[in-house]
This record gives structure tokens, C-alpha cells and sequence, in this order.
């Protein structure tokens, strides 16, 4: 009779939040509360624990005495240029061993969505 009134209770909330920490960076997996470990197919991942492409609006002008790629001589003649437009940029952001993050359980406990890294991580 308990069971059945905790099933039916579980099954009125189409989510639950959970915590879980990344124990495999590839293949992903994420022990989520210290009582199960999800595999990448049972999760979802938003942007924010992905590498992903963005584009940003950048105006850069470089200085005079500008290192050169050896980051010990300068380049002579000084250099000047600016750098001004859209550029595409990598975000590196996809998870790692030992990050903490927020999940959210889909009703009947399928799929994982993880949300976010808790705190500052990085």
C-alpha cells in the first residue's frame, strides 16, 4: 500500500532534481547520488556542459612591441592591425572528471537532462 502511494506521488511529478559528478569523461558517465551511474545514452546535455561554436563582435587593435609566436622576441618592425568584425569562437566548456552538476530526471527516470555544473568548478 506505501509503495503504491510513493509510485503514484512519483508519477504525479513529471521531474525531479538530482546531483550527480562526473566519473568518465569518454565515454561520459555521471554517478548521480552516489546510487546509480548514467551512461551517455541516458543523457541529455544542454549547451552549458558543451563545447560548442558561438559568434562573437570583437574590436581588437593589436600594440607596438607585440611578441612574436616565440613569446620572447619582439617583432620588428613593430606590428599594427586591428582585428574588428564577427569571429566564431570555440567554447570549451564539456564536462570533466570530478565536476558536479544538476540533473533532471524525466517521469519514470529514462533520460537525464543535465543542466548545469554546480558552483565554480572552473
Amino acid at each position: 500500500m506505501k509503495r503504491a502511494a510513493r509510485d503514484e506521488r512519483e508519477a504525479s511529478k513529471p521531474v525531479s532534481v538530482c546531483f550527480g559528478e562526473v566519473v568518465s569523461q569518454s565515454p561520459l558517465k555521471i554517478n548521480v547520488e552516489q546510487k546509480m551511474i548514467l551512461n551517455e545514452s541516458q543523457l541529455i546535455l544542454s549547451q552549458n556542459v558543451t563545447d560548442y561554436m558561438t559568434t562573437v563582435t570583437v574590436r581588437w587593435d593589436t600594440k607596438a612591441g607585440v611578441l612574436s609566436s616565440d613569446e620572447v622576441t619582439t617583432v620588428q618592425p613593430p606590428h599594427f592591425h586591428n582585428i574588428i568584425g564577427q569571429k566564431n569562437f570555440l567554447i570549451h566548456n564539456a564536462l570533466q572528471v570530478g565536476d558536479q552538476v544538476i540533473l533532471l530526471r524525466q517521469q519514470e527516470g529514462q533520460k537525464f537532462v543535465v543542466i548545469d555544473r554546480i558552483g565554480g568548478n572552473r
